[in-house]
């Protein structure tokens, strides 16, 4: 469940609010209104948004579908209720917010801030003014669905809410949040259940924030955004970082040119490397086995070292080359029999690491042959290719099998320059982290 919960009364408020609270760092996702019963089924996020669509609608209705979300996604989970309101002041702000103190109970006030200092949204002395000019005097005045004939928004809250409102003026606020925790508090012994707050820009936001924590009142915000997310900065603690996302290099080309880009990717960059003896591979099915729970136990076990872990073929120096003649007459295998043998094992060492190590989000391969082992074993039905990287290497992402969803860059061994391999794994860590 997600640890902020945000419901909008239209679907691109919804989305605005929700950008601001990633700015702040947070994971956020809109969750659209036919989609409700499926909000157990999202992944986790710091931040849940669910748009209503219930500006123009009567207020009765409005109210029952912001209590319908409520009822949904409300869990001891959350750490911070907001109502997103339009910039505005359109639609059924008064018993949208009746809903939340409903649904709460009467330990929670709302605390109505609807300031946009960035879209020339403030409100003074409980009147909002947009680019200098009074509500009424704006388009919003003549909104054909939601028409707007004050620029009061007190009077607006008093006459669509069943709760007492009060007004904090733009001198209360600046006085500092010592002072204005002591007036809300004061309020809230009055039995105040709504708050209007005026603010002017952002600092003054930041003074009702801080004044509402050294109160001690849980509160639900109520603004088009902007003052919801700086609560999410003051109430919403960071969890600690996520451990980078890992990528995991199979490297079995031998030419010259993978030679040389392998070597540039091992001094450059802190890899925790594995070298597969191919020889080993093909003396018999026992010695196959050994080889593959080999590399696979030792990358393993240096897994934590590095976020680049790489299985490599020892072909890739020039001695360490096998003739695959030595064992076609042994096997009764051609030379493209034998180097599947290798691609295969390559790719079980991939996957078997990858089921053990979750970390790991992005594949990168040297050679198309092991790039379709791979695939292969993995059950991957097809790759979405969103780039390329560097010519002749694309980059996507894994479509069904038990890759799916794992980023992949594969790269012929001759392709590029000496620097391509590092560009590869350097642009694979950027997308997956």
């Amino acid at each position: 469940m997600p640890r902020c919960v945000v419901v909008a009364d239209d679907l691109t408020g919804a989305n605005a609010t929700g950008v601001l609270l990633k700015k702040n760092g947070f994971d956020t996702l809109t969750l659209l209104r036919p989609a409700m019963d499926k909000a157990s089924s999202l992944s986790r996020c710091d931040c849940l948004v669910l748009p209503t669509d219930s500006r123009a609608i009567p207020g009765e209705e409005a109210y029952a579908r912001v209590r319908e979300a409520l009822e949904l996604l409300a869990g001891p989970e959350v750490l911070h209720y907001a109502k997103r309101i339009d910039s505005t002041l359109r639609g059924n702000l008064g018993r949208e917010t009746d809903a939340f103190l409903d649904f709460l109970g009467p330990a929670y006030m709302a605390v109505c801030v609807p300031c946009f200092p960035s879209s020339g949204r403030v409100l003074v002395g409980g009147h909002l003014l947009v680019g200098g000019r009074p509500l009424r005097k704006t388009e919003a005045a003549s909104d054909p669905k939601c028409p707007i004939c004050t620029s009061d928004a007190l009077a607006l809250m008093r006459g669509q809410s069943t709760y007492p409102v009060a007004s904090i003026h733009l001198d209360d606020v600046q006085d500092g949040a010592e002072h204005l925790a002591e007036v809300m508090s004061r309020e809230r012994e009055k039995g105040t259940r709504i708050l209007l707050v005026d603010s002017v820009s952002e600092e003054d936001m930041l003074i009702v924030a801080d004044a509402i924590v050294k109160a001690g009142i849980p509160v639900v915000s109520v603004d088009p955004g902007p003052f919801t997310a700086i609560m999410g900065k003051k109430l919403l603690p960071k969890e600690a970082k996520r451990a980078e996302a890992k990528v995991l290099c199979t490297i079995g080309s031998v030419n010259a040119v993978a030679a040389t880009q392998t070597i540039r990717l091992l001094s450059q960059m802190n890899v925790a490397a594995v070298f597969l003896d191919a020889a080993r591979l093909l003396e018999s099915p026992e010695k196959r086995e050994e080889e593959i729970e080999r590399l696979t136990r030792e990358l393993l076990a240096i897994a934590d070292t590095s976020d680049v872990l790489a299985v490599i073929g020892s072909g890739i120096d020039p001695e360490n080359r096998i003739d695959f003649h030595l064992y076609t007459n042994r096997w009764g295998v051609d030379v493209e029999g034998l180097s599947q043998l290798i691609n295969t094992a390559f790719a079980r060492i991939a996957l078997d690491v990858m089921a053990q190590c979750p970390q790991i989000k992005g594949v990168y391969s040297t050679g198309g042959d092991i790039t379709a082992a791979i695939h292969t074993a993995a059950g991957t039905v097809g790759l979405r290719l969103l780039d390329e990287v560097v010519p002749l290497a694309g980059y996507g992402i894994a479509m069904g099998g038990t890759l799916a969803g794992k980023a992949f860059i594969s790269k012929g061994g001759m392709v590029g320059d000496e620097q391509a391999m590092i560009t590869c794994v350097s642009y694979l860590q950027q997308h997956i982290n």
